[in-house]
């Protein structure tokens, strides 16, 4: 990655507000590392624009027949083609869209010239989109190796942006919002270089964990495989060890499952969230940093009304470092429990009472 787009990357909630501003007259191309949910930017933006329909085009699954498809009109005295395009695109909806065009830069060269004209027009066959229709697309990092090519007068007709990948602390509270499992969340939390950019290192030894094009590396971390890697986690209990370390092993790799399980470990060690909700003045507290971390994770994704008041009960008995991360997460603006949270006398209280951990916020 140039040193331009490494200082002017952007996050997903960047790219998808540049999208949502400038995408009804310009084509942003979202170019990123792969596994980092640049493929939700189009669940983003139909959440924050209802009045759009949205539209999913797969170019890696696309050959040029699948673009539009002649048909002879024989309506007037001189017959003549016409093109029926492929329902995916959105053309033939009529109202405002939002039309994600993803994986553009492995497309077919056919592909691609086939949906120039979309890309910088809006038009296709005899269809024109909506004015207020939305279009984007998404790729991989050239850098990455794995085939994503624009040519230059394709190039030119979109604005390509670099995405970056999340911190360590941004996907934990994507994760908290999402039901990831609260353990992964710890290891994630004690662990950034999880999230590293391979670009910013010539030796894929200096990082075992992540995708290298230089490293022959079958499985590897990325903010997708760590999701799946949750998935195992929450079924364990279904599954004997071996297993478990083996479906990590060919998610995420080698090392980080070895590395992961070694923190799962520590983690069955947890007070149990009934006994916080059942006697909060006597249940266990975690003897280490760690520990505590995965309680105030575990509770920020289960935590419901009926029980708020036991852990804030709990909550003071834990070291204030911990205190005021859950007061954080709580804080924090995507934080779907929030209302639910905030309005707890109990809560409100210690608000109250511990406002100075918030006072640089306000300078």
């Amino acid at each position: 990655m140039t040193n331009f787009n490494s200082l002017y990357a952007l996050g997903l909630d960047q790219c998808a507000n540049l999208i949502k501003t400038v995408g009804h007259q310009r084509t942003v191309l979202v170019q990123g590392h792969m596994g980092t949910g640049k493929s939700s930017l189009l669940k983003t933006l139909s959440r924050e624009m209802p009045g759009h329909s949205a539209f999913y085009f797969d170019c890696t699954t696309k050959d040029l027949g699948d673009i539009t498809l002649p048909n002879i009109n024989t309506s007037t005295h001189l017959p003549f083609v016409s093109y029926a395009t492929n329902e995916e695109l959105g053309a033939h909806h009529g109202g405002p869209i939002i039309l994600m065009i993803d994986e553009f830069g492995k497309a077919n060269p056919a592909v691609k010239n086939a949906l120039l004209r979309l890309i910088f027009e809006r038009k296709i066959g005899s269809y024109t989109l909506h004015p207020e229709s939305i279009v984007f697309a998404t790729t991989n990092l050239g850098a990455e190796g794995v085939g994503d090519m624009l040519p230059p007068h394709a190039r030119n007709r979109i604005m390509v942006v670099t995405s970056r990948k999340p911190s360590n602390m941004e996907w934990i509270e994507w994760g908290i919002n999402n039901g990831i499992d609260h353990t992964l969340l710890g290891w994630c939390k004690d662990n950034p270089q999880l999230f590293a950019d391979f670009t910013e290192m010539k030796d894929p030894d200096e990082n075992p964990y992540i995708y290298h094009p230089r490293a022959q590396r079958a499985a590897f971390v990325t903010p997708r495989s760590l999701e799946a890697a949750s998935d195992i986690l929450k079924h364990r209990a279904l599954l004997d060890d071996q297993t478990v370390i083996g479906a990590l092993g060919g998610t995420i790799g080698e090392r980080a499952a070895m590395d992961l399980m070694a923190f799962v470990a520590l983690a069955d060690k947890l007070p149990s969230l009934q006994s916080i909700k059942d006697d909060p003045r006597n249940a266990k507290v975690p003897d280490n940093a760690a520990g505590v971390c995965m309680v105030v994770y575990r509770t920020l994704a289960a935590i419901e009304r009926d029980w708020i008041d036991a852990w804030m009960t709990y909550l003071d008995r834990l070291p204030a470092e911990a205190q005021g991360m859950f007061a954080n997460g709580v804080r924090s603006p995507k934080y779907s429990k929030q209302a639910m949270v905030m309005t707890n006398g109990l809560f409100t209280r210690w608000a109250m009472a511990n406002s100075h951990m918030f006072a640089a916020d306000k300078k």
